[in-house]
Parts: structure tokens; sequence; C-alpha cells
């Protein structure tokens, strides 16, 4: 069964380099059923402000190999010095 994921912009940071990023977060899933596309939110995130995008799954170890890709948001800053 084929999905997307569902993820919105939940803010912005800025990187070690002084990039301002925006700070995205999967908010659900869009799922094909026998009866048509199925909206799953898992969260409604406070900040949000009702935008969404629609993108394809995102595999971890694909992005590995390639040495790119998009980075997984765990909720930590990687610039932490410890």
């Amino acid at each position: 069964m084929a999905h997307k994921e569902i993820t919105a912009v939940l803010g912005e940071y800025t990187n070690a380099k002084g990039e301002v990023k925006k700070r995205y977060m999967k908010i659900g899933a869009l799922i094909d059923t026998k009866n048509g596309p199925m909206l799953k939110l898992d969260v409604i995130p406070l900040e949000w402000n009702g935008y969404a995008y629609i993108n394809e799954p995102f595999d971890k170890r694909k992005a590995q190999t390639e040495g790119g890709g998009r980075q997984a948001d765990d909720g930590f800053d990687d610039d932490m010095p410890f």
C-alpha cells in the first residue's frame, strides 16, 4: 500500500554556519485505500499555521548511502558542544 508523508514547517533555526533553516516535523500520512486517499494525522502542533507538505516517505538508508538528503528532526540541536 503506497503512502506519502505529511510534514509541516514549525519554525526556523540558525545552524552552526549561520544559515537560517526551516524546522520540519512529520505530522501524519496520506494513505491509498480501496475507497481513495485517506489522511491520517498523528499530531496537530500548537504552532502550526495549517499548511503542510505531501512528500515521498523518507528513507534513512538511502540518504546515508548517498551522503546527503533530509536530516531527520529528532528534536535535538546537533550544534550542542556535548
